[in-house]
């Protein structure tokens, strides 16, 4: 904190301008947050999204049987939270995908977030099924989110699924850490969190990089918990 405020001072000095100097700060911040870290959201994610799915659009729009022009637009809509629209594109290419881990396990997470919830469920453990390490175990996080106000056994036994996939990852933990607080179970999701960190502090100096962020996560987390 102090150092910040050292940084400000001097490019207020420099700048002569107190909102200029925040500015740069700021940008500072930012660009040193998602070289090293990864805390902060990507400012231009969002935008790449939107650009790739209208380019998915127009490749639609020219040729209406493009199956994997179909797919890739639905799990775009999926990371945008557009679970109706994805939903409604993965029901017109299923015969495509019939022995597809990822093609289930992305209807069944546009269905548990719909008004889907059984079919979802079905349809997740039908990716597992066939793929128990689908997108290293995600299915089982979405299961547990979508069964955590309805069932909290059952969220907690999905959790613990999502976990012995994910033992040896610092996300994984931090991710875990979330579905408890969730849940309001505050000393597991504190003890997830360490857990996390922990991890990230016993990884070789390889994959550290590509885990950073879940640790700085994790403990952040944990202090606001």
């Amino acid at each position: 904190m102090i150092g910040k405020f050292l940084i400000f001072s001097l490019l207020w000095s420099l700048l002569g301008n107190p909102f200029l100097a925040m500015l740069v700060l700021l940008i500072v911040i930012y660009i040193l947050d998602r070289s090293f870290v990864g805390v902060l959201p990507s400012i231009s994610k969002p935008w790449k999204r939107r650009r790739n799915a209208a380019r998915l659009r127009q490749q639609i729009v020219l040729n209406t049987n493009d199956v994997a022009a179909k797919f890739d637009l639905a799990r775009i809509w999926i990371e945008s939270k557009k679970y109706s629209q994805a939903l409604e594109l993965l029901l017109e290419i299923q015969s495509r995908y019939e022995d597809s881990a990822d093609y289930w396990n992305a209807r069944g997470t546009a269905e548990v977030h719909t008004t889907h919830l059984e079919d979802g469920e079905q349809h997740l453990l039908k990716a597992l099924d066939i793929n128990p390490r689908v997108q290293y175990g995600e299915p089982y996080l979405h299961l547990a989110a979508a069964f955590k106000e309805r069932d909290v056994n059952k969220s907690l036994h999905y959790l613990q699924h999502f976990q012995e996939i994910q033992s040896s990852s610092s996300e994984g933990y931090y991710l875990t850490g979330l579905m408890y607080r969730m849940l309001g179970r505050k000393d597991e999701a504190i003890t997830a969190f360490n857990q996390s960190i922990a991890v990230y502090r016993s990884l070789p100096k390889y994959r550290k990089r590509s885990e950073r962020k879940w640790a700085a996560r994790s403990l952040f987390r944990k202090i606001i918990s």
